[in-house]
């Protein structure tokens, strides 16, 4: 296996513990109050920005520890540089995330137009940005082991 499946790997295992730790974190936390009201918008806004922060700083931190990880078990390096097969692998990894996240936010605008409530579109757009992170790792994944 190389060092790009393991990193995608990890990269998805790591998305989808961060995602359901977080959730499970702030269900809790959940406001009881009108559907509409200042409390949930806080709740909500709060929510994806902290999700957001939280999900760069712990990508970040697991990608120096599987770096470090790496080196010590298999003895090499990070690979310096991205062939043109690496260009087009994240090329398309990041098109396939890109098409999930823009369905799940014209999803969540739709949800808007035909009066759902707002705490719908929030949930509508938090999950198509779980879900596009997980599309971008399996693609690059998938097209690691099978090839464009």
């Amino acid at each position: 296996m190389t060092y790009q499946e393991k990193k995608s790997i990890v990269s998805l295992i790591s998305s989808i513990l961060i995602f359901v730790a977080y959730c499970l974190y702030r269900y809790p936390q959940h406001p009881d109050g009108a559907l509409d009201s200042k409390e949930m918008f806080h709740y909500w806004g709060s929510f994806v920005l902290v999700l957001t922060l939280v999900s760069i700083g712990a990508h970040i931190v697991i990608s120096i520890i599987f770096n470090i990880i790496f080196r010590m078990t298999t003895g090499e390096k990070e690979p310096a540089f991205a062939d043109e097969l690496d260009k087009q692998i994240d090329l398309l990894a990041l098109r396939n995330s890109f098409a999930v996240f823009v369905i799940g936010f014209l999803l969540a605008m739709s949800a808007l137009v035909i009066d759902q409530p707002a705490k719908v579109m929030f949930i509508v757009l938090i999950v198509s940005g779980f879900l596009s992170d997980v599309t971008g790792s399996v693609s690059r994944l998938y097209h690691y082991r099978r090839g464009v």
